[in-house]
């Protein structure tokens, strides 16, 4: 620790803090347009100056470090001081210039009562300007669909352009010009590709870059926030939804450095508008071949009439997006009439099958990823499938910490240098066996991770893939005491709180691909499954919130919230519990899917033991512990018998294909939004212009 004086007051802090984290420690406000705690230094905004003592004039306190300021002549800690007229008069002048060219246009613009530059142009600028020159103005720049821009208002902090190419890793934004000509732009006036490229509008400190689907709809006091948790992957990063009425306008991020860290990937922020697109927002029976609205009442006589039929003929498939309450009351009814074919693997996956929960979590942890010294990614694209969870990685080996990366599968651009071992079991069964360089210097890593996707696990022979991954950790010895770099990374938010649950084949019971052959059953029940075919001659029960491929295929359909329309519990891909909560309420006449339960359990007699939410809650703690810790990563605490895990067997020699094929439609919502649509056929447009230029 280093001491020094802030305005009058002592403070000890690490030699390497920036004197502007040194002011801030010791209480003293300083302001900034360029500095951001996670991008790199770039110094050229000049608002945060301080006056240091010895210094000939005032310093830009986010550019140099503590450790590197003269003491005083006797040995003294080194003076900063915050608040002097030299200072006062410095940030004034540097606020004029700023505000030399910006066109002013406040109650135009989408960045208003939520703009740095407003703030500080109060707080820390003249009343009035010296200039009185014509202004510059800059055309507008085509960013794709979700970034809007403005670029007259820029003020070059480039915090876009360090987010593109150090987070993002996807360097498609840069400077060109000089002086008064200098623009920020994308290169070749080509659309942003990266699934994280919406991060720079709340990184812009003013209204350059706004977001263009939230354009001129509502100003930030008109809205209700709601701190709740995201289901369009299975990171569960933390977000702030903003709703005005019973409308949602927009999706935030919120900071949680265990997670998303303050970040969030372009779908999980702008698929909203498929919450008012294509909902079902009544009840349907299919009557004569043909779907017609009907009653409550009538649609939950019609359930419990199949689920008063031979259970032996009775199966559930749990969708994506099912939350652990609904599952739980759904296996609570499903169990009581004796009905054994339930599964939450709608794609097929080979996972839950060894009994330990560590089999199917990220049980480094996401934050743990910093730690890895060796990374071995099976049958993964994590850029499409996890992009925070893939920004964690690049991180990590910018740092330099993570040297060794290793991919079996597509060859796939990650954003990180990676040895492309090969694309398929094969090459497993050969690292297996001890082969190969990349092996000799992953079993030697102090901290060697493997992370399995569902490219590799969601094929008829994920379970001896899996095998082979197992032994290959067994061999290296990725679980230690103190580290467990056994990861699986999953696609779905519902799917490790159905495992937790045993929301798995009974004994006797039928897989999901079972279930889906011609005359398996007579009632199939979709919890939000939508990813898979029915065949005809069966009766389909359709729980969900959107008219997608299942609504389509069902025979009664009966409607469900969405996941901002309810209290509930998910749990994402490293066995962390996560409350959401109701954001406004279910469209129409939707119900919870534990309340549908709930009620048709009394028509068959089986009337669970649960009348409200907490209740139900307490019964799920009490049945499965796991939901007890609520936002807690059970990491390297969680037991593993990699030995256990999988069946030994022959392997396809079929190569690894991700499940994701195209990032911005993966699930009903997303399927259901104008906005990701656009970003899908921006990206195809990208992609196609990428392969005629080469």
């Amino acid at each position: 620790m280093t001491k020094i004086v802030v305005d009058g007051t002592e403070v000890d802090v690490p030699g390497d803090y920036t004197l502007l984290q040194a002011c801030e420690a010791a209480g003293a406000e300083i302001p900034r347009f360029c500095y951001h705690e996670r991008l790199s230094v770039a110094g050229n905004c000049r608002m945060c100056l301080v006056e240091v003592k010895g210094a000939p004039k005032p310093v830009a306190s986010c550019a140099q470090q503590v450790r590197d300021q003269r003491p005083g002549p006797n040995g003294e800690p080194p003076v900063v001081v915050t608040k002097s007229a030299k200072v006062k008069a410095a940030r004034e002048g540097v606020m004029e210039f700023l505000l030399i060219n910006h066109p002013l246009d406040c109650p135009i613009c989408d960045q208003g009562g939520e703009c740095d530059l407003q703030d500080q142009a109060v707080a820390f600028g003249r009343a009035g300007s010296r200039y009185d020159e014509n202004k510059r103005a800059v055309e507008e720049k085509n960013m794709g669909p979700l970034v809007k821009t403005v670029m007259t208002r820029c003020i070059q902090c480039t915090r876009c352009v360090r987010f593109a190419t150090e987070v993002a890793g996807v360097p498609e934004l840069g400077a060109i010009g000089r002086g008064e000509d200098m623009e920020i732009t994308t290169y070749l006036e080509q659309s942003l590709t990266s699934e994280l490229s919406a991060n720079v509008v709340d990184l812009c400190p003013v209204g350059a870059l706004t977001s263009k689907p939230y354009a001129f709809n509502a100003r930030p006091w008109e809205l209700k926030k709601t701190e709740t948790v995201d289901v369009m992957d299975a990171v569960g990063s933390n977000i702030r939804v903003d709703a005005r009425g019973n409308d949602v306008l927009r999706v935030l991020p919120r900071l949680n450095e265990e997670i998303n860290e303050e970040w969030l990937s372009d779908k999980s922020r702008h698929a909203v508008d498929g919450l008012r697109r294509q909902r079902l927002d009544k009840p349907y029976l299919k009557t004569n071949g043909k779907l017609a609205p009907v009653s409550w009442p009538q649609a939950l006589e019609a359930f419990a009439a199949r689920l008063k039929g031979d259970a032996s003929r009775i199966g559930a498939i749990a969708g994506d997006l099912a939350d652990a309450e609904g599952l739980k009351a759904a296996l609570d009814l499903l169990r009581s009439l004796g009905v054994a074919h339930t599964d939450c693997r709608q794609d097929g996956a080979a996972i839950g099958l060894s009994g330990q929960r560590g089999e199917y979590l990220f049980n480094s942890s996401i934050m743990g990823i910093e730690d890895a010294d060796a990374l071995l990614i099976i049958g993964a694209n994590l850029r499409t499938e996890a992009p925070l969870i893939n920004a964690r990685v690049r991180k990590t080996w910018l740092r330099g910490s993570l040297d060794l990366i290793g991919v079996v599968g597509e060859a796939a651009d990650l954003t990180y240098r990676y040895d492309h071992l090969g694309a398929g079991p094969k090459t497993l069964a050969d690292l297996a066996k001890g082969k190969g360089e990349f092996f000799k210097r992953f079993a030697k890593a102090e901290r060697p991770m493997v992370i399995v996707g569902m490219g590799a696990l969601a094929r008829p022979d994920g379970a001896q893939v899996l095998k082979l991954a197992a032994e290959i950790g067994m061999k290296a010895k990725i679980v230690r005491d103190g580290w467990n770099g056994w990861n699986v990374v999953h696609t779905a938010a519902g799917r490790v709180g159905a495992l937790d649950l045993g929301f798995l084949p009974a004994q006797g019971g039928l897989t999901t691909h079972a279930m889906v052959q011609p005359g398996a059953l007579d009632t199939l029940i979709l919890l939000g499954a939508d990813e898979i075919d029915v065949p005809a001659g069966t009766f389909v029960v359709y729980v969900g919130s959107h008219g997608d491929a299942g609504a389509q295929r069902a025979d009664l359909i009966l409607p469900a919230a969405a996941y901002t329309e309810k209290n509930a519990t998910y749990v994402n891909t490293e066995g962390r519990v996560q409350q959401a909560r109701r954001a406004v309420f279910p469209k129409g006449d939707a119900r919870e899917d534990w309340a549908i339960f709930r009620a048709v359990s009394a028509l068959v007699g089986k009337t669970l033991p649960y009348d409200n939410l907490d209740a139900l809650r307490a019964k799920l703690m009490a049945d499965c512990p796991s939901f007890a810790g609520l936002d807690f990563a059970p990491g390297a605490s969680t037991a593993l018998e990699l030995k256990l895990v999988g069946v030994a067997g022959d392997v396809d020699a079929a190569p690894f294909v991700s499940p994701i094929s195209d990032f911005y439609l993966t699930n009903p919502i997303a399927r259901a939004s104008q906005i990701m649509a656009d970003c899908s056929k921006a990206r195809k447009a990208a992609d196609q212009a990428a392969i005629a230029a080469e």
